[in-house]
């Protein structure tokens, strides 16, 4: 049964003007003297971003490029074991009809936004796709389960169904994030049924076995890598040290934070402009107005997409706090150690690596976790890749799925050449 619905969004003025009215009554915390990004988020960035939030920018006017850019739909989805879900998802449709079908997946704190400009170029030139950008259960507007223990098989469930109900019997798949664990689930349950690759830009992998794999072992204990990988592993372990504390809050107590972030949207700003900021390389934040501010050795344009992406979290159909539980979930669920995304989805897999991401693992690694027929190594971006370099990474699917690539013709009636 088809039970797609066009979807455009179109927040109530009532909510807008709650949102203005919340802003005004915001109290910021104190600082200490030249504290810059040490503590978090600066206290000059968060007034600014709130001014601007209250008084300059205008949410309907980005609504509405939202809703031209991107065709957007919901479907009801059946999850076993906790009901009808209302998904949301950006689908748009190549003008080449042998196109590959690609499912886009984001994580926290992303959205559907992330892949607003891979998008044009995806469903143009050689190979060309047709993309399917979903909005996660709890995150931006789909539904969230109200169960306990929605874990990873459940959001892979909720991806395949969607696929197929879309009519893609045949598909391949893109994630950063928590996409690229959700992916990388679909691939271990479907097992090349429906989901013929997938690719990600983060990517894992378990340290090498001292018994199962006594040479690598002893490479990797004497430092034995390239200077990529030093340099990742040294990010990884500074991130594991200063970066990780939201981690343990969302995974832990979601619920006592979500009364901070569904309460007040300048905690909200705050939680999610840090990690946008933190989490890319020195990306150039626009707005509508081009103004430049300056912060230590960050340069960033004030300040509209920022807000806008925020927005989105506040205006959520399930509220912020939903698309923290993922967190819980999983690590209570399914547990995030390395050694649990063993044995390799047997589908051919592909690999970005970006040189800000937040954890980088060496290559031998992550060759042990999946069955990799694709790497590139770049020398740009972070942990947003799709939004930060969209053109790399789009090059990047079309070198793995083009004619000569290693995944070419995984779907054989969809090679997607004019």
């Amino acid at each position: 049964m088809n039970n797609e619905q066009p979807f455009q969004i179109c927040i109530p003025d009532t909510k807008i003007e709650r949102l203005r009215q919340k802003l005004e009554l915001v109290d910021f915390p104190d600082e200490l003297d030249d504290a810059g990004w040490d503590y978090g988020a600066p206290l000059s960035d968060i007034q600014r971003l709130v001014e601007r939030w209250r008084t300059g920018y205008d949410w309907k006017k980005h609504e509405t490029l939202l809703n031209s850019e991107l065709p957007q739909f919901t479907r009801d989805i059946e999850v076993e074991g906790f009901g009808i879900l209302n998904i949301h998802y950006v689908h748009k449709k190549s003008a080449v009809g042998s196109a590959i079908p690609l499912l886009f997946v984001h994580g926290w704190p992303g959205c559907f936004l992330e892949v607003r400009k891979i998008l044009p170029l995806l469903v143009k030139g050689s190979p060309s796709f047709h993309v399917v950008a979903i909005s996660l259960p709890g995150f931006g507007f789909s539904t969230a389960p109200k169960q306990k223990g929605f874990k990873l098989q459940h959001y892979a469930e909720v991806c395949n169904k969607l696929m197929l109900s879309l009519g893609y019997e045949e598909y391949v798949t893109q994630g950063g994030d928590w996409g690229s664990r959700i992916t990388r689930k679909i691939a271990e349950v479907d097992r090349g049924k429906h989901s013929k690759a997938w690719h990600t830009n983060w990517p894992f992998g378990p340290p090498p076995h001292p018994i199962g794999q006594p040479w690598q072992f002893i490479k990797n204990s004497i430092s034995w890598h390239t200077a990529d990988e030093q340099a990742g592993m040294e990010r990884t372990s500074k991130f594991q040290r200063e970066g990780r504390g939201y981690f343990s809050i969302q995974s832990t107590k979601p619920q006592t934070l979500g009364y901070g972030l569904t309460d007040s949207p300048v905690g909200l700003l705050a939680w999610i402009y840090e990690k946008l900021v933190d989490w890319t390389d020195s990306y150039p934040w626009t707005d509508d107005e081009g103004r430049v501010g300056v912060h230590g050795m960050r340069t960033l344009k004030k300040v509209a997409l920022v807000l806008t992406w925020v927005s989105i979290y506040w205006f959520s159909r399930s509220g912020p706090t939903a698309s923290t539980r993922i967190y819980y979930e999983v690590t209570k669920g399914d547990g995030l150690t390395l050694e649990a995304i063993l044995p390799p989805p047997p589908i051919p897999h592909g690999v970005s690596y970006f040189p800000k991401e937040l954890v980088t693992l060496p290559k031998s690694w992550v060759a042990r976790a999946a069955n990799i027929v694709f790497e590139s190594q770049h020398d740009k971006g972070g942990h947003f890749a799709a939004h930060e370099v969209p053109e790399l990474l789009v090059a990047d699917l079309r070198k793995m799925f083009g004619k000569g690539g290693p995944a070419y013709g995984v779907i054989p009636t969809k090679v997607g050449y004019e």
